[in-house]
C-alpha cells in the first residue's frame, strides 16, 4: 500500500555465494534459525519494517521511535529517538501507525531541576549512537547520546524494558516520563495518572486509524524495578510540577496533538549497586485495569532473560515448518529466506480477548494491513508455514462480516481500513477452501463474499464494492460512473474492473465447491468482464516511440464509448505518483494500464491469445521487466514474475526471480523495494527462493527451482512432509533451469503443481541444467485458465 513517495532503488547487481556457512539440517545441532533473522532489513528508504521485539502476531511490538519517516516506529535513516512505545506495524505505507503512549528517559534533570528537563516530544528526542541497534526475534536495543542504553522484549500484550545508564555516578536520579501521545500525533482525548507511593503511570486515549475511519481507545500500565520512587508528577508542554496526580487533555479545537501534549513521571533514586531501571507496560483495548492484569499475567516479575527466551522459543517453533538445506549458498542469501518469513509472521495481530466490540467466541485479529498488500502472498505463506494461524485469521474475517455486514478489505485498530481495489479478502477465502484450511463456517464465509458481490454498501470507500449497478449491467465499472447507491472514491476504473473481475471468478470456484451451480454460472460469466475495457487498438508509446505493443486495457464511460489513459501513466517513467488512493483523475491503482493489462489470473491462457500468441506475451512481458515500467516493490508486481509459465517459458520466471533476488531484496537496512506492507515483500522473497510461487486464489503453484539445494516444509495440520530438491544444483546460479522434473520417482512435465503436495507429503526433484529446456513448455503442461475448464 502507497500513500507517499517510494523511492525507485537501483541496488547493487546480483552477488553471489561468498563461502560455507552452518547449514541448516536437522542434523545440526549448531543451526540456530534466529542467527539468520535479520529485523533490521527494511528499515530504511521507505521499507517501514518493523524492527522491534514481537511475538508472532502479537500485539504488544516494542521499538525506539525515531523522528522522521517512523511508520513503523524506528528507521534505519534517522537521527533522533524520542521515545520508546509499545503497539506498532509493519510496513505501512501512508501515515505512521500505533506507537502509542511513548516513555522516554532522562539519565537526569540538569542541575536535578525538573523543569531543566525537556519533555514534549521534539523537545525531548536525543540522537542515538550510529551502529548501536541490535535487533533479534524477541528482542531490540540502542544507545542514545545521553547514556541510556535500551533493551526491550515482549510477551502477547505488555512489553519490558530495560534501561542501564553509561557513565553513571554513585548517585543517578533517572526520570521516566508517558507521553499521552501516538506516532500520527491523532490523539483527541487522554488521561493519564500517576501512583505516588509506587510510580505506577497508568491511563488512556482516543486516536484515529493510520488508513480508515473512526476511533479507537487504548489503555496503558506501566511499573517499575530499580531504584527507589524519589518523586512523581504530571507535565504539559515544556513544564513538569510534583505532587498533581492526573492529567487530562481535550479536544477544544484551540490545539492538536503535535502542538500540546502531556503525562505524567516518576523519578527514581538509584546508585551504582543498582544494575538497570525496569519499565513493564500492559497495553488493552478494554482498560486499565486489563492492561495492568495483562502485564502481571505475564510478567510478574520483571523476568528480562526469561521473556526474551520465551519470545525466542516462539519464534522457533513457528519457523521450524521449513527446512533448508542451503548447499553452500551465501549467508546473505539464507539471511534474505529467513527474514521474510520472519516479517510474513508479524501482521495480522492476535487481539483476542482484546475486543470491545463485540462479544464471540471466535478468534479476533486485527492490522490486515491491507488484504489488497497481503492476499497476493502473506496468507499463501501462512497457509503453508502455520496453517493453525491462517485458519484462525480466516474465521476472524468471517466473524467480523457477522458483526459489522461486511468482510474487510484492510482494518487496524478495531476501525474499518481503505478499500483499494476489490473485495479481496473473497480471494482469501476461496484459496483457503480450495486448499482445506480447516474449521471455517463455510456457508457464513460465502454468504459473506456474494454479499460482497451483490449488495452495494453506504460507504464503499471502506468495505464491499461500489458501482454495482453499472457492474451487472454494463459489465465493467465506467469512468465518471453515476452511483447513487453508495459514496466511494469514483476513480481506479480500471484496477476495480479487474480486480472485481477476478472477485467474481474466486467467489465462482467456491460456489461451485459448495454445490451452488447457478451461483457458479453467473460468477464465472462475470470473471470476463475485463474483456470489456481491452482496447484492442490501442497503442502505446515510450519517449516518443511506438513500443510495438498493442491492445491495453482503457477508461470506459456509461455510453460504451473509450477514454484514453496514456497505457505507461503511474509508472516509474511517467508520473509515477499519481495514482495514489487520494489522488484525482487516474483509472489505475498505483501502477498503469501496462501492468493491470496483464492482471488476468483467472484466464491467462485467453490473455496470451488475446496480446497476440506466446511469443508476442512473452516480448511484451520481457518488455514491462526491461524497460522500466515494472516497480517491483509494489505488489500487483509480484505474479508478473512468474507470468511467463503461462507461455510455455517457465525458464524465464526463474531467470527474473534471480534477477529481483538479491538485487531488490538483500540483506541491507534498504533492502526490500518498497514498503513491506505486512509482510508481504517478506512473502514474496521466502515464495520464490522456495520454487512453488502460488496464484493467489487458485489452488496452482508454479514451479521454478528453489535457491537452496533443498527444501521441506511440514504442514502442521496432517504432519507430512513435502520436499523440493535440486539435482545438480549450483550455488553460483549459473545452473538454474529444470531440464526434468520427478513427482515421488515419476515423471512431472507440468510447470505447476497444486495443493494436495503439501497436504500429503512427498518429494518434487528438479534436475538443473545451464541452460532452457523444452520442459513444461507444451500447451498440456502450462497452468489452467479458465476459459481451458
Amino acid at each position: 500500500m502507497l500513500l507517499s513517495l517510494k523511492a525507485h532503488k537501483a541496488l547493487p547487481a546480483i552477488f553471489l555465494a561468498c563461502g560455507l556457512v552452518a547449514g541448516q539440517e536437522s542434523s545440526n545441532s549448531t543451526f540456530d534459525v534466529l542467527d539468520y533473522v535479520n529485523p533490521l532489513i527494511g528499515t530504511s528508504n521507505g521499507g517501514h519494517s518493523f524492527a522491534g521485539a514481537t511475538l508472532p502476531f502479537g500485539m504488544a511490538k516494542a521499538v525506539a521511535d525515531t523522528i522522521g519517516e517512523n511508520q513503523a516506529g524506528f528507521a534505519y535513516d534517522t537521527t533522533y529517538v524520542s521515545g520508546f512505545s509499545h503497539m506498532h506495524d509493519d510496513g505501512t505505507g501512508g501515515s505512521p501507525s500505533l506507537g502509542n503512549f511513548p516513555i522516554f528517559v532522562h539519565p537526569g534533570c540538569p542541575n536535578d531541576a525538573l523543569d531543566k528537563c525537556t519533555w514534549q516530544q521534539a523537545d525531548r528526542a536525543i540522537p542515538w549512537t550510529k551502529g548501536s541497534p541490535k535487533a533479534r526475534p524477541g528482542y531490540f536495543s540502542i544507545t542514545l547520546q545521553s547514556g541510556v542504553f535500551a533493551e526491550m522484549t515482549v510477551t502477547n500484550h505488555s512489553a519490558l524494558y530495560r534501561f542501564t545508564f553509561e557513565n553513571a555516578t554513585e548517585s543517578l536520579s533517572p526520570v521516566v516520563l508517558v507521553d499521552l501521545m501516538d506516532l500520527p500525533q491523532s490523539r483527541t482525548n487522554g488521561t493519564a495518572s500517576v501512583n505516588p507511593s509506587t510510580g505506577r503511570l497508568t491511563g488512556n486515549g482516543t486516536f484515529s486509524p493510520s488508513f480508515g475511519i473512526g476511533t479507537y481507545d487504548l489503555h496503558f500500565c506501566v511499573d517499575f524495578k530499580g531504584g527507589v520512587v524519589r518523586d512523581t508528577g504530571v507535565w504539559s508542554n515544556n513544564r513538569a510540577g510534583q505532587g498533581q496526580t492526573t492529567v487530562s487533555l481535550t479536544s477544544d479545537g484551540s490545539n492538536t496533538a503535535a502542538t500540546l501534549s502531556a503525562g505524567t513521571f516518576a523519578r527514581f533514586n538509584m546508585s551504582t549497586d543498582d544494575q538497570a531501571l525496569m519499565a513493564r507496560v500492559g497495553v488493552s483495548f478494554i482498560s486499565v485495569e486489563q492492561a495492568c492484569s495483562n502485564a502481571e499475567k505475564e510478567q510478574p516479575d520483571f523476568d528480562f532473560t526469561g521473556t526474551v527466551n520465551a519470545a525466542e522459543d516462539a519464534w522457533r517453533d513457528k519457523l521450524n515448518a521449513f527446512t533448508v538445506k542451503p548447499g553452500n549458498v551465501s549467508s546473505d542469501i539464507q539471511q534474505v529466506f529467513w527474514s521474510g518469513m520472519y516479517r510474513t509472521m508479524i501482521s495480522p495481530q492476535d487481539y483476542t480477548g482484546e475486543n470491545p466490540l463485540w462479544q464471540s467466541d471466535e478468534p479476533y485479529y486485527d492490522s490486515y494491513y491491507c488484504i489488497w498488500d497481503s492476499f497476493r502472498g502473506v496468507h499463501q505463506l501462512l497457509t503453508l508455514a502455520d496453517p493453525l494461524s491462517q485458519s484462525r485469521m480466516m474465521r476472524s474475517l468471517v466473524d467480523i462480516y457477522r458483526h459489522e455486514g461486511y468482510l474487510p478489505d484492510c482494518r487496524m485498530s478495531l476501525c474499518k481500513g481503505y478499500t483499494q481495489g476489490g473485495s479481496n479478502a473473497d480471494v482469501l477465502l476461496a484459496e483457503a477452501l480450495l486448499k482445506n484450511v480447516s474449521d471455517i463456517d463455510w456457508a457464513t464465509a460465502y454468504e459473506a463474499v456474494v454479499k460482497d458481490a451483490e449488495v452495494e454498501p453506504a460507504n464503499w470507500n471502506v468495505e464491499g464494492r461500489g458501482g454495482l449497478t453499472s457492474w451487472k449491467s454494463l459489465n465493467y465499472i465506467p469512468t465518471d460512473d453515476f452511483d447513487p447507491y453508495g459514496v466511494g472514491l469514483h476513480t481506479r476504473s480500471i484496477s476495480r474492473t479487474v480486480e472485481y473481475a477476478y472477485d467474481d471468478f474466486c467467489i465462482a470456484q467456491m460456489a461451485q465447491r459448495l454445490g451452488h451451480q447457478s451461483d457458479y454460472e453467473t460468477y464465472m460469466l462475470r470473471a470476463n468482464n475485463w474483456q470489456n475495457m481491452f482496447k484492442d487498438d490501442q497503442k502505446s508509446y515510450l519517449q516518443g516511440k511506438d513500443t510495438n505493443f498493442t491492445g491495453f486495457l482503457q477508461p470506459r464511460y456509461p455510453n460504451g464509448t473509450w477514454g484514453y489513459q496514456d497505457p505507461i501513466f503511474c509508472s516509474p517513467l511517467l508520473n509515477f505518483t499519481s495514482c495514489y488512493l487520494n489522488a484525482d483523475g487516474h483509472e489505475t491503482y498505483e501502477g498503469s494500464a501496462w501492468l493491470y493489462s496483464f492482471f488476468v489470473p483467472q484466464d491467462m491462457a485467453a490473455l496470451v491469445t488475446r496480446l497476440g500468441g506466446p511469443q508476442t506475451f512473452t516480448s511484451r512481458l520481457t518488455y514491462l521487466h526491461d524497460s522500466g515500467l515494472l516497480y517491483v516493490g509494489d505488489e500487483q508486481a509480484f505474479l508478473t514474475v512468474f507470468q511467463f509459465h503461462y507461455s510455455g517459458r517457465p525458464a524465464l520466471s526463474t531467470q527474473r526471480a534471480h534477477y529481483y533476488i538479491p538485487s531488490q531484496f538483500n540483506t541491507s537496512v534498504s533492502g526490500i523495494p518498497g514498503n513491506d506492507d505486512g509482510g508481504a515483500m517478506g512473502a514474496f522473497a521466502v515464495l520464490s527462493m522456495m520454487g512453488l510461487f502460488p496464484v493467489h486464489g487458485q489452488d496452482v503453484y508454479l514451479i521454478s527451482p528453489p535457491f537452496f539445494e533443498e527444501i521441506s516444509i511440514q504442514n502442521k495440520q496432517t504432519g507430512k512432509v513435502a520436499t523440493i530438491r535440486n539435482v545438480n544444483f549450483d550455488p553460483t546460479y549459473q545452473s538454474i533451469y529444470i531440464q526434468s522434473a520427478k513427482r515421488d520417482g515419476q515423471a512431472w512435465t507440468k510447470n505447476w503443481i497444486s495443493h494436495d503436495f503439501f497436504l500429503n507429503g512427498g518429494t518434487l526433484e528438479l534436475e538443473l541444467g545451464p541452460t532452457e529446456s523444452d520442459w513444461g513448455t507444451r500447451d498440456e503442461d502450462l497452468p489452467p485458465s479458465m476459459s481451458n475448464y
